[in-house]
């Protein structure tokens, strides 16, 4: 199945990103919201997105007018029908994505594929809410999505193997490294990234070392780009405290205790780089 036009539902950050990567790599684009305030911002971020790829000579004025071309703004879902690939990418809660898919799920055709750019709620659960839980699917953009190279493809129990590799070659047409995750808590990356920043916190609240003393060692050592801590306040620490929360309630396992510094922090309203303060002052 090949995938010349993709819908996306939500015009925000994630929405707004995967239409300029789809966009720029040829694809056509349905971006719908629920206002034409919220679809025009979103192609505007595109545009300026653009712009700042033309100063870096990256692409020319000419690329960025075809890209642009591609992208049609809607705040009807009948406008996704022209679609071979809905992707939704609302605002990470499970009530409101329901709500979306199951209305997605009655006005798009029966071959038509719908994936959720979801960082955390089960795909198996939201692919059973619709009548084509084969031809549903987990599509993980990273953020800032035009830069970040990694997609995760997340297969729930009832993902065809038709669906999974239509949509794996559609994130290799937009120059992206996709990999295979079945459906779990966290997926891959998120699995293995917020216990780690968590561990963090438990290293800080002992005293073993400072905030950057700890940065620079995973940074130096691990040859991470951003230390633990700092990385923390740019997701927000109430995003990395709902996510053990997560891990503890669905794993029953008690690895993924929240550390109590950070627990208190968030209590606090110390979440980072959002309220100015966290771990270091914004």
């Amino acid at each position: 199945m090949s995938i010349s036009t993709v819908g996306i539902i939500g015009a925000g950050t994630m929405g707004n990103g995967i239409a300029q990567a789809c966009a720029v790599s040829g694809i056509n684009v349905v971006m719908v919201d629920i206002s034409d305030a919220a679809v025009q911002k979103g192609l505007a971020t595109v545009s300026g997105s653009l712009d700042r790829l033309i100063k870096k000579e990256k692409i020319t004025q000419a690329d960025k007018d075809t890209a642009l071309a591609r992208i049609k703004t809607s705040t009807s879902y009948d406008d996704l029908k022209a679609a071979q690939l809905v992707i939704e990418a609302a605002t990470e809660n499970y009530e409101l994505k329901l709500k979306i898919l199951k209305q997605v799920d009655g006005i798009v055709g029966p071959e038509v594929i719908i994936a959720s750019n979801t960082s955390s709620i089960s795909i198996t659960k939201l692919a059973a809410a619709t009548s084509r839980a084969d031809k549903f699917i987990g599509m993980h953009f990273f953020n800032p999505v035009p830069m970040m190279a990694l997609v995760e493809i997340i297969r729930g129990l009832q993902t065809s193997d038709a669906t999974h590799d239509a949509v794996k070659a559609m994130a290799l047409a937009l120059g992206k490294s996709p990999i295979t995750v079945k459906n779990a808590p966290g997926f891959v990356v998120n699995r293995i990234l917020v216990p780690m920043i968590n561990e963090a916190f438990f290293v800080l609240a002992e005293g073993l070392a400072t905030p950057e003393d700890i940065d620079a060692g995973m940074k130096l050592g691990c040859n991470q780009p951003i230390g633990p801590l700092a990385l923390a306040d740019m997701v927000g620490l109430d995003v990395c405290l709902a996510v053990m929360d997560v891990y503890l309630a669905e794993f029953g396992d008690s690895k993924y205790r929240a550390c109590p510094l950070l627990r208190e922090m968030v209590a606090a309203g110390r979440l980072g780089r959002k309220t100015g303060s966290g771990v270091y002052q914004y």
